[in-house]
């Protein structure tokens, strides 16, 4: 039987995200950080989830992976009747999930890309396997409006330390080669007391962004937070620097708020409501 859904004179709709990425037990990272920082800010978020973990502030205990068709259904169902401004993808661990993921993007013709390669736990734990990467950087690269490794990650696809600044530069360079359309290498892991991040967008100068270091121990989910506040802040209407340097004040002020808070006897999590916002509610066409 047909549900009969009465007449409504609609005028608004959510910005809506879709987050492609692992499941963390622990809700500090993946999926649930993902929902979390939609939410903060403002954005309806729906999932896709690649892969299950078992983890916490210690670390990762097992992977279990979801079927590609199951993955393809999830997506196929959430854009089909919802939709998606916008779309942060992470943990994808196989090539067959890769591809997966590859041949969604094609079929719905999804746009603003955020794509977090998720190579490395805080903890040190690998998180995909040599063919899957290959597969990553073949197949999503190019379809990704924006990609977002940190320096282990943006090490590993290069093939080689980085250990300055002008390693990153000159990783970014070879991301961009690799065909990637715009590159934010996150500075993180390099000493010292000022924290710096590289934006290179295709047929634009570095970006450079620059902020002191803050103490703290709680860093699990920082780089699964800042990725999807990027990809909030495009359903949101940004363009790629406001979003990229709106997700960085976000994930600061996370950082901040949750430096005195125990979770955990590991890597602690972000505060992603450190400031929630209302639903943002944009105007139908």
């Amino acid at each position: 039987m047909n549900q009969q859904v009465p007449e409504l004179n609609y005028r608004f709709e959510y910005p809506r995200v879709l987050s492609i990425a692992g499941s963390d037990s622990g809700g500090g990272a993946g999926i649930q950080a993902d929902l979390k920082t939609f939410a903060a800010l403002g954005c309806y978020g729906m999932t896709a989830i690649t892969a299950l973990t078992a983890q916490n502030t210690l670390g990762v205990r097992s992977i279990h992976g979801v079927p590609p068709p199951m993955l393809s259904d999830q997506i196929d169902s959430v854009i089909e009747d919802i939709g998606a401004h916008s779309v942060k993808i992470g943990m994808l661990h196989t090539p067959e999930i890769v591809l997966t993921v590859a041949k969604a993007i094609e079929r719905h013709a999804l746009q603003n890309i955020v794509l977090d390669p998720v190579m490395v736990a805080t903890s040190g734990a690998v998180l995909i396997d040599h063919p899957a990467v290959v597969m990553l950087v073949h197949e999503l690269f190019f379809r990704a409006l924006l990609i977002t490794p940190n320096l282990d990650e943006a090490s590993l696809l290069v093939g080689k330390p980085l250990c300055s600044e002008n390693d990153m530069e000159s990783a970014a360079s070879e991301m961009l080669d690799m065909g990637a359309n715009a590159v934010l290498l996150k500075g993180g892991h390099l000493p010292g007391e000022m924290v710096c991040d590289l934006l290179w967008a295709r047929n634009c100068a570095p970006h450079w962004m620059r902020a002191p270091r803050i103490n703290t121990a709680n860093t699990h989910g920082t780089g699964c937070t800042l990725s999807s506040a990027i990809a909030a802040y495009l359903a949101l209407g940004m363009d790629l620097l406001e979003a990229v340097e709106a997700a960085r004040v976000y994930v600061r002020a996370a950082l901040s708020s949750s430096a005195k808070v125990l979770t955990g006897q590991g890597s602690g999590p972000l505060n992603h409501s450190h400031a929630p916002l209302a639903m943002h509610l944009k105007l139908l066409v």
